[in-house]
């Protein structure tokens, strides 16, 4: 009886483990989903899409886009983004894990104000995260 108890034990144990492993797997599978975010502008001409683990929890955090006029946003973005650039290719200094791709950001397209939101603020988390400066070449 005893060894029938203590066996009763065990399995209720090993089920309560299994059942919270499944629910971090599916909790985990839920945040990868919400990471990935997607924004175009009316015209559908430009879009930007973030596939970033915990970007979409951090943007929540941050100032709305209308606390930016556009050409502030453009200001910024037309800079880090040649300072990305300039990093992809100097694979040599920069880590190319984190920069493996340029970034094609015309200065004289009109993006709209969401995609220049987007790109200002992954550049920020960017910089937050990977503990980078693009303020500086």
């Amino acid at each position: 009886m005893k060894k029938a108890i203590i066996l009763l034990i065990l399995m209720v144990f090993s089920f309560q483990i299994f059942a919270q492993k499944n629910k971090e797997k599916k909790a985990e599978k839920v945040a990868q989903k919400q990471d990935t975010i997607r924004i175009a502008n009316d015209s559908l001409e430009y879009e930007i899409i973030i596939i970033e683990v915990g970007f979409d929890s951090w943007l929540v955090t941050q100032q709305p886009k209308e606390f930016y006029s556009e050409s502030f946003l453009e200001t910024r973005n037309r800079f880090y983004v040649q300072t990305y650039n300039q990093r992809v290719l100097n694979p040599q200094r920069y880590d190319p894990d984190l920069y493996f791709q340029q970034i094609n950001y015309e200065p004289n397209i009109h993006y709209g104000l969401d995609v220049n939101y987007m790109l200002y603020m992954y550049f920020e988390y960017f910089q937050k995260k990977y503990k980078q400066n693009l303020r500086y070449y």
